[in-house]
């Protein structure tokens, strides 16, 4: 049997269905929404001013944006950080002084800018102007801190509304308001077994909690049966088969970096430059992108290709600097280059091995003729005594000891098989060669 569910490929997913519209419905947060708190006395008095919403994933920051904007019937602009760039922002803008400067507006529009710490800081200061002159009331949404990622002018003129993740409670209430009021939930028999597992996948997130939950109930035996029991071992079954949505970033977010970076050691552009697409399409912060391209620079190309870690150093620079989504060219830029360079581990594998040793070693002593004297008494004592200075003689290199008595003779760094370490293995030969 093939239920309306299954035929009905229009209808929206459960946690959009859940979204409501007014405070009714809204689950969690009652320090904000309850009477005496910011949200509810703002739309108890009218008053209505900027503020940005911090907090993590899923716990209701787009969806307070929405029932604000609905309370004061207000137009609605909203923008997405990691798809509008400048231009997007100041064309909004436009629309916003039009409307307000029109005979029969009620109010300044209201600007919705989801991910709000992915703007550059002169996307952060096209808006400025408009927040000040108040042609738009801006509401941002972020999920790291605002002291940090949001310009000072900006963050002072709006007000900072901390959310925090649901509780056990909140989503016990969410459950059963679900049950009761969902359109297609409302004609299925549940029976509810054990919840544990349930609220310890959702980790406070409304919309993970409603995406298993609708996981549950569109199984081929609920959708027949139109009924289904939810338990701990259906949940952890649910979730092992569909790890997508038990997934911080929703989209197998260690599994493609992971995917990322083994493409660029592997010397494949190609592949590189999927996974870095898939990345931006779900919305990966470009920081993070950035951050791990630079490691990737030291670990895997390292000395056979110094300039990539300029590059990689310059991709995280201009991400900063022009914000999104114009960032995505030179992470491009970055991921082909480091793709395509020689590859070695050398550095990488030769701190590691000092850190070994210096872990299962006893701290030997800094030589004397390499100890700082800043002090006449030190002086005294010998401290410097014999140091010989490299610049004084030919190559700027003196052969002398630099390694305690103890670890004489162990090595450390091995050059990689390419030709940048090669070229420098030979001149460190030559010139201890010409000093023997």
């Amino acid at each position: 049997m093939i239920t309306d569910l299954k035929m009905n490929t229009n209808l929206p997913p459960l946690a959009e269905r859940m979204r409501p519209g007014t405070l009714e419905g809204y689950f969690g947060q009652s320090d904000l929404v309850r009477p005496g708190g910011p949200i509810h006395d703002m739309l108890q008095t009218g008053l209505l001013r900027s503020f940005i919403l911090w907090g993590p994933p899923g716990v209701g920051k787009t969806t307070l944006a929405r029932i604000v904007a609905k309370h004061f019937d207000l137009p609605f602009f909203t923008l997405s950080a990691v798809s509008s760039g400048v231009k997007e922002v100041r064309d909004v803008i436009k629309q916003a002084e039009d409307y307000r400067n029109g005979l029969f507006a009620q109010g300044a529009p209201i600007l919705f800018i989801d991910e709000i710490h992915r703007f550059s800081k002169s996307q952060q200061d096209s808006l400025l102007h408009a927040v000040e002159q108040g042609s738009v009331v801006l509401i941002g949404a972020t999920t790291e801190n605002p002291s940090f990622e949001v310009i000072r002018p900006l963050l002072s003129r709006c007000r900072v509304l901390v959310l925090k993740p649901l509780t056990q409670g909140d989503l016990d209430e969410l459950l059963h308001y679900t049950l009761s009021r969902d359109e297609v939930l409302t004609e299925y028999e549940v029976q509810i077994d054990s919840t544990d597992a349930l609220f310890a996948a959702s980790g406070g997130d409304a919309r993970k909690f409603l995406n298993i939950l609708e996981l549950i109930a569109t199984t081929p035996e609920a959708l027949e049966r139109k009924s289904f029991t939810i338990s701990d071992e259906i949940v952890s079954q649910q979730i092992q088969r569909n790890p997508g949505v038990y997934d911080k970033g929703g989209e197998m977010h260690y599994d493609i970096i992971s995917a990322f970076i083994k493409s660029i050691r592997g010397s494949d552009p190609d592949a590189a430059v999927y996974w870095l697409a898939r990345m931006i399409d779900g919305g990966e912060d470009p920081k993070f992108i950035a951050r791990r391209l630079v490691i990737s620079a030291s670990e895997d190309i390292g000395l056979a290709n110094p300039n990539a870690m300029l590059i990689a150093e310059a991709a995280f620079t201009a991400v900063e600097r022009i914000g999104w989504p114009e960032g995505r060219i030179p992470l491009a830029e970055a991921t082909i280059y480091l793709a395509s360079s020689p590859k070695s581990n050398s550095a990488y594998t030769a701190i590691n091995q000092a850190l070994a040793f210096v872990r299962e070693s006893p701290p030997h002593p800094v030589p004397m003729h390499l100890r700082n004297a800043p002090t006449e008494f030190m002086d005294e004592l010998g401290y410097g005594k014999g140091y010989i200075y490299p610049h004084d003689y030919k190559g700027h290199y003196a052969s002398q000891q630099y390694l305690p008595d103890e670890v004489v003779g162990t090595s450390f760094w091995r050059p990689a098989d390419n030709a940048q370490e090669a070229q420098l293995l030979q001149r460190l030969r030559q010139m201890k060669g010409e000093q023997e």
